[in-house]
């Protein structure tokens, strides 16, 4: 048994758009819970009964309201971006890219761990979740995989590992992350 989150009249502007589903993509809904898959993988999505979700004969996915209340419309345009979200990780797949600045810093990939070197007294192992696919070129970390929210998650926890400081920007950022720099503090001479 599948657990989902719990409108307004208004049309959801994301909820109405039919998902296309590529050649080569299946998908098929059972017990509240859609499941695409192709060669690359699988994925599945349970919806909850906020939302009605069918499969038409031109090979699209329709994510209809069934409840006319706020929570109802949210979850409209929310399930219909989930479903999307699966298409494109089959078909596309997803990528975050960290990079990793600071003297002495270091990453390797060992088996299914990402081992770092991050400034601190002892070296950090994390383990790597079976469906992401990790690489690593000079400073930068890509993280690819067919769930956007494992890539994300993974991205994520690894940056909070060291999180890019202002003074000298040290430590990880996303590949597309402005860092404001800060001006470190300088000494006061003083005069006699």
């Amino acid at each position: 048994m599948c657990q989902a989150g719990n409108s307004d009249k208004h049309m959801s502007r994301i909820g109405k758009l039919p998902v296309l589903l590529p050649q080569g993509v299946e998908a098929k809904i059972e017990d509240r819970t859609i499941m695409i898959k192709n060669p690359k993988g699988k994925l599945s999505f349970c919806f909850g009964y906020k939302v009605e979700v069918k499969i038409n004969d031109s090979q699209e996915i329709i994510v209809e309201q069934k409840e006319a209340t706020k929570q109802g419309k949210s979850m409209w345009g929310t399930a219909r971006s989930r479903i999307n979200n699966m298409v494109i990780g089959l078909t596309e797949g997803f990528e975050k890219k960290l990079e990793l600045h600071g003297v002495g810093y270091k990453m390797a990939v060992q088996g299914d761990k990402l081992n770092l070197n991050l400034g601190y007294s002892h070296p950090i192992s994390k383990p790597i979740p079976q469906d992401l696919t990790l690489e690593i070129k000079k400073e930068t970390l890509s993280i690819k995989g067919i769930d956007k929210q494992l890539v994300g998650e993974f991205a994520a926890e690894t940056r909070m590992l060291r999180k890019v400081e202002p003074y000298k920007g040290k430590g990880f950022r996303y590949s597309d992350e402005q860092v404001i720099r800060k001006e470190g503090k300088r000494a006061v001479g003083g005069e006699n």
